[in-house]
């Protein structure tokens, strides 16, 4: 999609003077809307473009507020809530909006593209995973809620026995054609609601509507490697459509656990390991967990609280290029709280030789108390 700036003016892309009357602008997207139209071009992808630009500039400069706020602000006075931007997300909702303006849908497939098939609606629904799944990929079972053909009436929403009728409004065609001086805009028959037929006698077990909810259980295929909020698409398990078009899509969301041991940091894992002093001292072999199991990890003497140890290719697999990523293990240098009378001494001694200064050992509240007012 164009940035703001990459927009060009809406008058320069109709070809038009700004005080051009609407009547001006009209007979400009006309030809524009007829030279680009996607039918006279396909496999034109520029063509495409241009025909989205002109319907653009078209749906501001032929709203009368729109096109007051575009002449004094720009394309930035469109920008925001309430602004009126066009949002035309591919050349469907451009037809949506005003295709048959002008009678294009005569030119171009008579009254028959008035009722477009779309497809239907996506859906959601939700696996929650531990960290290991997700690591080494699974299988699950995932149900979800969606409309689908009526049995009873056979998707016809009329009562068994009965047919829809073709609406006589509009003869069928979903739509109907209303005029105003110089223009001719075809519009959602008002009758049949665009479906081109009427249900005198609707099915009593879809109301009319054709379609019933079922819940759906589907198996989803887990991939190894996938990361919380990542969206696995079921496609064509989506709404079916109400024109008889293809149906949408179901996107199961994964949700992953906090583990109890690792933190994810995308392809990488940390662990926390407490070590203690004799060991960061002194140097260790420590034992640490992995996902595919336990495995053994040296330590240099010196080691310090906090330093990061990295095991390669020991974190979570890339779904995208096969590889992994590493773990990474956290040491800290854990202070017991309660010490045995000899594990005590030998730290004490251990004081005197590094002659650090240490609480004196086995002294109450009430001697040090003593101790404190004596030595003022």
């Amino acid at each position: 999609m164009a940035t703001m700036a990459d927009k060009r003016d809406y008058y320069e892309v109709l070809g038009v003077d700004r005080s051009a009357p609407e009547a001006r602008i009209s007979e400009a997207y006309r030809k524009l809307a007829l030279k680009y139209h996607p039918d006279r071009n396909p496999g034109d992808q520029d063509a495409v473009t241009r025909f989205k630009e002109a319907a653009e500039a078209f749906e501001v400069l032929s709203n009368r507020e729109k096109r007051a706020r575009y002449d004094r602000f720009g394309h930035a006075g469109l920008e925001g809530p309430g602004g009126g931007a066009p949002h035309f997300h591919d050349v469907s909702d451009i037809f949506e909006a005003f295709g048959d303006l002008f009678g294009f849908g005569d030119l171009f497939g008579g009254p028959g593209r008035g009722r477009r098939v779309r497809r239907g609606a996506d859906i959601r629904c939700e696996i929650t995973l531990g960290l290991l799944e997700a690591a080494h990929g699974t299988s699950k079972s995932v149900t979800f809620v969606r409309h689908q053909r009526c049995e009873t009436c056979g998707g016809s929403g009329a009562k068994p026995g009965t047919k829809p009728e073709t609406c006589a409004y509009c003869g069928g065609h979903g739509r109907v054609r209303q005029s105003t001086g110089f223009f001719s805009m075809t519009t959602p028959c008002p009758s049949c609601h665009g479906s081109g037929a009427v249900i005198r006698k609707p099915c009593a077990s879809c109301h009319g509507t054709g379609l019933v909810r079922q819940r759906v259980t589907r198996k989803v295929d887990v991939p190894a490697g996938v990361d919380d909020q990542t969206q696995l698409r079921l496609s064509g398990e989506g709404e079916p459509s109400a024109g008889g078009g293809p149906p949408g899509d179901c996107y199961c969301v994964i949700r992953v656990r906090p583990h109890p041991l690792f933190q994810r940091h995308g392809r990488d894992l940390v662990c926390q390991v407490p070590i203690s002093y004799c060991q960061a001292a002194l140097g260790a072999t420590l034992e640490v967990p992995t996902l595919d199991g336990r495995t053994e990890m040296g330590i240099p003497a010196g080691t310090q609280t906090g330093e990061v140890f990295r095991l390669a290719g020991r974190g979570m697999p890339d779904p995208r290029y096969h590889s992994r990523g590493d773990l990474l293990v956290q040491v800290h240098v854990e202070v017991p709280k309660r010490l045995s009378a000899e594990h005590e001494e030998m730290l004490r001694r251990l004081a005197v030789l590094e002659e650090r200064d240490v609480t004196p050992a086995r002294k109450s509240f009430f001697e040090r108390l003593k101790e404190y007012f004596h030595s003022g």
